[in-house]
């Protein structure tokens, strides 16, 4: 997803260029015309939003702008230097706040360029079931922690989030070992004081975090975990984040470095941008256009991802689903002309 904590365990995979796609749509009786005369390649971050954000608007450019296009899977970094080599022409998500190094070096050399913002609310932080501070009438489940509002809160707690393999503690679900985000939660265990009262467990796989916060709500069971929206969990479970001291950018450096560190912070809230090549955006204006303006927000695409894992869709039937069911959102992106050859491949 991004190189702040959760990309560099979330993306793995080798880089394999794949043959051109097909189309999403209906071929047209007489379609618009493509303003380049190759098809736009998109990187093919392999996660589910990035996946998802590319389908939606391969599918608006395919149909909308008459254009081919295309996607090359792979990891984070090898698609942004290709970005900037001119390999790849499109990347829907950009996370600004901590851009990785292959992207700046890219924009430095003046090779590519962030033309948008994709969503400004992706969040991540320290989470519990909604359920536990505020209970569910509708599930029978009276609150378990009424005043549980902040990581400060936590010690008093512990019991309630009782580890089974250390009982004496409570048990924080972090990320996976050689995740930045693990690494990054395992420093504020120690600044916050929560070391001694709750263990540091990490899961094997990022499915493994998932399908344990996933199996704490279907119980109705209280469980303490770190997460980031947009992501299928936060779209599924209704979950409360707990306080943490406003974020500050030299303290949150800290944590990467300090192995002991004394003070913590949240995480800062990121926003997603589009980004694109340079050379590509000279010579499609029209999409450049369309791709500026195309918006979403964490609630929306988190929506999205909830509804591909609760109905097992592709990103391809998602983005079919958000077009059908969304048109007040994404015909703000596009001319009306646009908007009807693409509501006619629907």
């Amino acid at each position: 997803m991004k190189t702040l904590s959760i990309g560099t365990g979330l993306i793995s995979g080798m880089v394999m260029a794949i043959g051109l796609a097909q189309p999403f749509y209906p071929a047209q009786a007489a379609g618009p015309e493509c303003e380049i005369d190759r098809p736009v390649m998109f990187a093919g971050l392999n996660y589910d939003s990035a996946l998802f954000h590319n389908a939606v608007a391969r599918r608006i450019i395919e149909a909308g702008y008459g254009c081919q296009t295309d996607a090359l899977p792979g990891d984070v970094i090898p698609l942004l230097t290709g970005a900037g080599k001119g390999d790849i022409d499109v990347v829907m998500e950009i996370w600004r706040d901590n851009v990785a190094d292959a992207w700046k070096k890219a924009e430095e050399a003046g090779t590519v360029t962030q033309i948008g913002v994709n969503f400004d609310d992706a969040i991540e932080g320290w989470f519990v079931p909604r359920y536990v501070v505020e209970g569910d009438a509708k599930r029978g489940i009276e609150p378990m922690a009424p005043d549980l509002k902040s990581v400060e809160d936590l010690p008093q707690y512990a019991e309630l989030f009782r580890d089974a393999e250390e009982p004496g503690k409570g048990r924080f679900y972090n990320c996976p070992a050689g995740w930045v985000c693990e690494v990054i939660n395992s420093r504020k265990l120690t600044a916050y004081g929560l070391d001694n009262s709750f263990t540091n467990f990490r899961p094997g796989t990022g499915a493994a975090l998932s399908a344990a916060i996933a199996s704490a709500h279907k119980r109705g069971e209280a469980a303490l975990y770190y997460y980031w929206g947009p992501t299928w969990v936060m779209g599924l479970y209704d979950s409360y984040q707990l306080e943490e001291p406003t974020y500050d950018k030299s303290i949150f450096d800290q944590l990467k470095e300090d192995e002991n560190p004394t003070k913590a912070t949240a995480y800062p809230q990121s926003t997603v941008t589009v980004g694109v090549n340079n050379d590509f955006m000279k010579s499609a204006p029209h999409l450049i256009a369309f791709l500026t303006h195309y918006e979403t927000s964490n609630e929306l695409v988190s929506e999205m991802l909830a509804y591909m894992q609760d109905n097992e869709k592709t990103p391809e039937e998602a983005a079919l689903y958000f077009l059908q069911n969304h048109d007040d959102i994404w015909k703000s992106w596009v001319p009306e002309t646009v908007a009807q050859q693409v509501e006619n491949s629907l």
